[in-house]
């Protein structure tokens, strides 16, 4: 066994799975400059309704999502084929994503929009940075309900996600109580 080989290997996955987190963490946040980061500046990005660089995708995603009251996107398995010797790698990342939509839905109501689907990556290995390459999105399946957490609006104590830097997860204002959260 190569311990350095190993040990690059190991470091290169930890980094890949770094620049996956940070891209949903952006999109869920609504931080552009997390999303961003997951990206080297000469990627190509592809999710069907626009294919461009890591700004232009970057800005389109913000204000998609930035319409949205809320979305949540849960990463599942990653499979990760690297070469530490050419600095390398290829993944597939599976996902689900939750967006809740309001009034302007196909219900004509607040909905909850669920998502399935899988990212194709190459990773490369640039000054010293894994980041995504290149990228395309598919969709496995979608599916458009109406909205059933009353339970969120009874029990506010409960419901204390935000976004654009005002989720407790980015202020760790814990003097702020209930008061701090976004409306």
């Amino acid at each position: 066994m190569d311990i350095e080989r190993e040990l690059r290997d190991l470091v290169a996955r930890r980094e890949i799975l770094k620049a996956i987190h940070a891209y949903m963490r952006g999109q869920d946040r609504l931080d552009p400059a997390l999303q961003i980061s997951a990206f080297h500046a000469d990627a190509d990005v592809d999710c069907g309704l626009l294919r461009g660089g890591p700004q232009a995708y970057t800005d389109f995603a913000q204000g998609l999502l930035s319409q949205m009251k809320a979305s949540q996107h849960l990463v599942g398995q990653v499979d990760l084929s690297i070469d530490i010797e050419a600095g390398t790698a290829s993944g597939e990342v599976y996902f689900l994503a939750w967006h809740r939509v309001e009034g302007g839905s196909a219900l004509g109501e607040a909905g909850d929009l669920l998502m399935a689907g899988r990212y194709i990556d190459d990773y490369a290995l640039k000054d010293g940075k894994w980041a995504i390459q290149r990228r395309r999105e598919l969709i496995d399946w979608a599916r458009q309900d109406p909205a059933t957490d009353a339970i969120l609006h009874e029990q506010t104590m409960i419901h204390l996600s935000g976004r654009k830097g005002k989720d407790f997860s980015q202020t760790r204002d814990w003097t702020s109580g209930i008061s701090g959260r976004e409306q």
